[in-house]
């Protein structure tokens, strides 16, 4: 179950050092041709070789080979590239294979010129991927104990019903839904997504905590992530919606900014 996957979810830096097998490797190929995202902007995924291109990072141990994406600098570019990579992410773990999106602790000019990235576009992550090793680096472990990465915020400090301040209740219909989207991986495990569910929508908000770069706002990204784990979530059980960028004008707190509205149909 997907469900089950997200639970599963972790941030790998240590690998075994295995290539990803051929059947692997292709079917990994097959499924970022054509990651979707629900607001129509395309995102163009390549897995790498460290070799060939003199790729780096000094948080990864054991992987030869990385995921990269580039996207245009369009309305709603970082929600959708986080929302379609956080896909790939978990394509890849059902196959066994580890990841980790990186956006700092790259040879970031090496990783954007074999992507080719042009002027108007931009290469905010890439991942390793390959099998996890039995036991992590030391620097992985302390990485994860100093971002305390198994913990998430409390659900009744992310989710609210009507408006801020009322934490939403558990039996919501949209609660299971909202739990995955909290076990979602950010930068720094900041956690800045927050959702206001009004009926049958849920307004989806960013705690801005980070300053823009010219890759563009990575928190968003992780937001967008968290909608990934949001949507798939309710597709499992069957529910369906859109999305439409309408601010229901919901007082919000400092520094909190309304980014979209899921609608079931």
């Amino acid at each position: 179950m997907l469900t089950d996957l997200i639970r599963q979810r972790k941030s790998i830096r240590t690998f075994d050092g295995r290539p990803l097998s051929v059947e692997d490797r292709s079917a990994l190929e097959t499924y970022m041709a054509s990651p979707t995202n629900p607001f129509s902007v395309p995102i163009t995924f390549r897995l790498l070789d460290v070799k060939e291109y003199g790729l780096s990072s000094p948080v990864i141990v054991g992987a030869d080979t990385y995921i990269a994406a580039k996207v245009e600098k369009v309305p709603n570019f970082e929600i959708a590239y986080g929302y379609s990579f956080e896909k790939v992410c978990l394509y890849a773990l059902s196959r066994g294979i580890g990841t980790v999106m990186l956006a700092a602790t790259l040879s970031r000019t090496a990783f954007e010129r074999a992507m080719k990235v042009k002027e108007g576009e931009v290469m905010p992550v890439a991942s390793p991927v390959g099998y996890p090793a039995e036991k992590k680096s030391i620097r992985e472990g302390l990485m994860r104990k100093g971002l305390k990465a198994d913990d998430r915020k409390p659900f009744d400090q992310l989710f609210f019903e009507d408006y801020f301040n009322h934490p939403l209740p558990q039996t919501n219909p949209y609660a299971k839904a909202l739990e995955m989207a909290r076990w979602a991986p950010s930068a720094g495990n900041g956690q800045p997504w927050r959702a206001v569910v009004d009926g049958d929508s849920v307004h989806f908000y960013e705690a801005k905590t980070m300053k823009d770069s010219p890759l563009g706002d990575i928190q968003k990204v992780d937001v967008g992530i968290a909608l990934a784990h949001f949507e798939m979530t309710l597709e499992e059980e069957g529910v369906k919606g859109s999305y439409s960028f309408s601010d229901p004008g919901i007082a919000a707190p400092k520094n909190t900014h309304y980014i979209v509205t899921f609608r079931r149909e």
